[in-house]
């Protein structure tokens, strides 16, 4: 083949197409009714944790409501007005007469829950509970710094740092996470629905603390606590902070 005929084919050959995973975190947000109270729960959770909602894909769980439920046509504008992104919709069908005018999101496939729903149970006898197969929690331990703007994720167990978390970074984990360091960012361990999950730092500083979807942000952490070795955990439905030693 001469040189000509190499340049030739190499210009009419098909560019190769390279393609990369990436793994993203998506909340899942279940209403319940009556829809007006939910969203005045969901503004005062928006208020204690402002911006946690952006720029984060947000799965809409319409298991938990009747096609009926009253403010339902309108909960999509609702939840956009709030800039909370939805990637989906499950638990409802198109044929649902007040979802006619709902701008429906292209159907996602896969995925894995990280949290378990708990739909209204049926008259009569309870079935047993089914428990889930029990598997191997693995701890990450990374042995740096995170700066801000990083992002760790690691749904399988617990996530350790060796270092400082930075203000601007996070942490998300399946159980809970231990900062050998300052932890400046935000931290939010027992995403796969684990309550018992806790949150340690040498120096606690954190922007938000969460525990199995509560959260705490740093201007309700007390300041005795400020730049003190301390951990998070969940209480009655509450992030509680307190003095580690």
């Amino acid at each position: 083949m001469t040189r000509a005929e190499t340049d030739l084919a190499a210009a009419t050959a098909p560019m190769r197409i390279r393609a990369r995973g990436r793994s993203f975190l998506a909340l899942v947000l279940s209403p319940e009714a009556p829809l007006a109270d939910w969203l005045l729960g969901l503004d005062n959770q928006i208020a204690r944790s402002v911006g946690f909602f952006a720029g984060r894909p947000v799965i809409l769980d319409l298991g938990l409501l009747a096609p009926e439920a009253e403010g339902l046509d309108s909960l999509q504008q609702d939840l956009e007005a709030r800039g909370i992104h939805m990637i989906g919709i499950e638990g409802a069908d198109r044929s649902w007469v007040q979802l006619k005018e709902w701008n429906w999101p292209a159907a996602l496939g896969g995925g894995r829950a990280s949290g378990a729903v708990e739909f209204p149970e049926a008259e009569g006898d309870t079935p047993p509970p089914v428990m889930a197969p029990t598997q191997r929690a693995e701890t990450l331990i990374i042995d740096r710094a995170i700066r801000s703007g990083q992002s760790i994720m690691h749904l399988d167990g617990d996530i350790v740092i060796i270092g400082s978390v930075a203000s601007g970074a996070e942490l998300i984990a399946g159980g809970s996470i231990h900062i050998y360091g300052a932890l400046r960012g935000r931290a939010i361990a027992g995403v796969g629905g684990q309550p018992g999950a806790r949150i340690f730092a040498s120096r606690m500083q954190a922007e938000l603390l969460a525990i199995d979807g509560f959260y705490m942000i740093a201007e309700e952490i007390a300041p005795d606590l400020h730049d003190q070795s301390a951990q998070a955990l969940l209480s009655e439905d509450r992030v509680i902070v307190t003095r580690l030693g």
